[in-house]
C-alpha cells in the first residue's frame, strides 16, 4: 500500500458501500424478473415507473428512472415493441410523445409488482432491527444533495 497518500478507508466509504448494497439488491431481484419475464433492469425501471405514476414524457421518465438517456429510451422502445407499452402525442405539445402502460403491461405488472413486494419485505425482516433508521437515512440523501451546502456542510 503507497505511503505517500492520505489515509482513507475505501471499504468504510458510504457512497462506495451504498452503490455496492444497490448494485447487489438490485442484481438479485433482476436475475428473477430476467429469469420468469424476461426483462432488463432498464425495462423494470420504466414498467415501475409508469405503474406508479400513469402516463408520462420520455424526458420526464429519463429523469426519474435514474438511467442515462440512451438506456431509458431503447428500454422505452423495446417494451413498445414488445407491446407492454404505448406511445401517444402529448395532448398538449404534439412533438411530445407520453408513455403509459398497455393491457399488455398491466398484466406484467400484475405478476412483477407482488415479487418486488415480496422481495421488499424480506429485506425489511432482514434488517428490521435498523429499518426505521435506515429509513431515515435513505430519506436524507434523497431530499437533499450530501455535501451539497445543505445542514451540516
Amino acid at each position: 500500500m503507497p505511503t505517500d497518500l492520505p489515509d482513507f478507508d475505501l471499504s468504510r466509504f458510504l457512497p462506495y458501500r451504498l452503490t455496492v448494497a444497490a448494485e447487489r439488491l438490485s442484481a438479485a431481484l433482476a436475475r428473477r424478473y430476467r429469469s420468469e419475464f424476461g426483462i432488463s433492469v432498464a425495462e423494470w425501471r420504466v414498467l415501475v415507473h409508469l405503474a406508479d405514476a400513469g402516463a408520462v414524457s420520455i424526458r420526464d421518465l429519463e429523469a426519474r428512472v435514474h438511467l442515462e438517456k440512451s438506456k431509458a429510451s431503447r428500454a422505452a422502445s423495446r417494451l413498445v415493441e414488445a407491446g407492454h407499452v404505448v406511445k401517444t402525442a402529448n395532448p398538449d405539445d404534439r412533438r411530445l410523445v407520453r408513455l403509459s402502460l398497455s393491457d399488455s403491461g398491466r398484466t406484467l405488472m400484475t405478476d412483477l409488482l407482488p415479487l418486488a413486494r415480496a422481495y421488499q419485505e424480506r429485506l425489511e425482516h432482514l434488517v428490521a432491527p435498523h429499518l426505521d433508521g435506515l429509513e431515515a437515512a435513505l430519506d436524507t440523501f434523497m431530499a437533499e444533495e450530501p455535501g451539497g451546502g445543505g445542514p451540516g456542510s
